[in-house]
Formats: C-alpha cells, sequence, structure tokens
C-alpha cells in the first residue's frame, strides 16, 4: 500500500503515518514542519518519505502530493489529518479566526484531495479524513463552535466527493477523545488555549456529559485506519466512529 498521511508532523496524523509506514506501508508524510516531519519519517522507519506541506497553499498542495506520487509510484491511499479549534465563544470569533479554521480543516482537505485524485482514481484508493464526534455524535462543544462547524463542512464534503468520485473510497473517520501518543506524537491541539476560560468551559463539557470520560486507544485507532485503507475503494465505508464512549467501532 502506498500511502499518503497529510498532518504528519505531530499528534494524530503522526501518529497514524508512523503506524502505517510500520505496519508496512509506503509512506509519504506531510506537514509544514520539517524538523518535526524528518524526525517522523525517521521513527517511521527506511524509506519513508518526509515532504514539506502547507495545506493552506495551493500550490504546495499539489507540488507535495506530486512528489509524493512520483516517491511512491502512486497513491493507493490517503489520510487527511490537519485541524485547529481555536478556544472562543462564537460571538468572540472575528472574521480571519473563521477564515483560518476553514482554510485548515475544509479547504485544505479540498485541495490536497483535487490534487490527490487522478492518482486514487487509477488505483481505485480510499481517502479518509479525521472528523469528530462534536459535529455529529454530540452536541457542539460550548467554545469550540467554529470546529464543529468546520467538521460538519469536511462530512459534506466527504459525501459530496463519493458522489462525483464513486470508485474511490471516501470515508470520513469520526474520531473520540484521543491524546495520541508521547512527545510530538501528542496532540498539541490545546497548546493555545486560554488556561482560565478551558478550565470555565470544560466544566461546562463535563456538566453536560458531552466528554466520555475516557479516551481513544492511537494503538486501535491506527488499527482501524490501517484496514480502512487496505479495503481499498471497491469495499469502502461511508463512515466509521472510533469513540471511547462505547469501546467500540461503528460503520
Amino acid at each position: 500500500m502506498r500511502a499518503v498521511v497529510v498532518g504528519a508532523s505531530s499528534g494524530l496524523g503522526r501518529c497514524i503515518g508512523v503506524g502505517l509506514a510500520q505496519r508496512g506501508a509506503r509512506t509519504a508524510l506531510l506537514a509544514r514542519r520539517e524538523d518535526r516531519l524528518l524526525a517522523a519519517a525517521d521513527e517511521a522507519g527506511a524509506g519513508t518519505l518526509a515532504i514539506r506541506c502547507d495545506v493552506t497553499d495551493e500550490d504546495s498542495c499539489f507540488e507535495a502530493v506530486e512528489e509524493a506520487a512520483r516517491g511512491l509510484g502512486g497513491i493507493d491511499a490517503l489520510v487527511y489529518a490537519p485541524a485547529i479549534g481555536p478556544l472562543a465563544r462564537l460571538a468572540d470569533l472575528d472574521a480571519a479566526t473563521w477564515r483560518s479554521v476553514f482554510d485548515t480543516n475544509v479547504i485544505g482537505a479540498s485541495v490536497v484531495t483535487a490534487a490527490a485524485l487522478p492518482h486514487l482514481t487509477e488505483s481505485g484508493g480510499t481517502a479518509v479524513y479525521l472528523s469528530s464526534v462534536s459535529a455529529s455524535v454530540t452536541a457542539p462543544w460550548p467554545g469550540l463552535g467554529s470546529y464543529a462547524v468546520s467538521k460538519a463542512a469536511l462530512d459534506k464534503l466527504v459525501e459530496a466527493l463519493r458522489v462525483e468520485h464513486p470508485t474511490v473510497g471516501f470515508t470520513r473517520l469520526v474520531v473520540g477523545e484521543c491524546m495520541g501518543g508521547e512527545g510530538d506524537a501528542m496532540s498539541g491541539f490545546a497548546t493555545a488555549w486560554d488556561p482560565d476560560l478551558a478550565v470555565a468551559l470544560g466544566t461546562q463539557w463535563v456538566e453536560g456529559n458531552l466528554m466520555s470520560g475516557s479516551f481513544v486507544d492511537v494503538e486501535a485507532l491506527v488499527a482501524v485506519v490501517d484496514s480502512l485503507l487496505r479495503h481499498g475503494g471497491a469495499v469502502s465505508m461511508h463512515s466509521v466512529t472510533v469513540a471511547a464512549r462505547t469501546g467500540s467501532v461503528l460503520s
């Protein structure tokens, strides 16, 4: 399997990219931060490609995907993991923040997919996009409204792609609370959050039963992604949910 993982320099993207490579996939890791990307490729093993890609830059996306396709000899699988979620109440969000969220979480996914589509169509491949329980399973989490809205848009993007390109297996992977691994593999999603606001809103999340109280095991998540990608487009699933709330995987 020839896999391209976008957002592979840290967090869940890194866990998935490294995990796929260690499971035998020929893998290209794409992300902005070259130092972390090179470290991830080194951990993944010999032959893993490290390619700089800024998902908010259209030219960068197309150039990176083409470099990955040349290096791998084609593309069978695509994973889109990048996401940002600024912590702020909706009334406090400005237009620039909304654009930043959509540029990374939705538009970047669309541009990367457009670049990879010729290769995925040729191979009858699969594309997996990391979504969130806050967009489809639970109510939106207070303070993460822009994130939930963007993930809902991503979900609809995946559905639209399935309609227009039925030979490619487009799947949304709805992920519950998951911290990732250690070091750079740990999720940095909340790094820039205001601590006081996080405490105040976190209380609402708990009181509203939005948090499950346990975390998805990252190795289980990687195993699910690996299985989805190896099925190929002919045996694809529209949506898969991995959440610690039930301890199960639901298609």
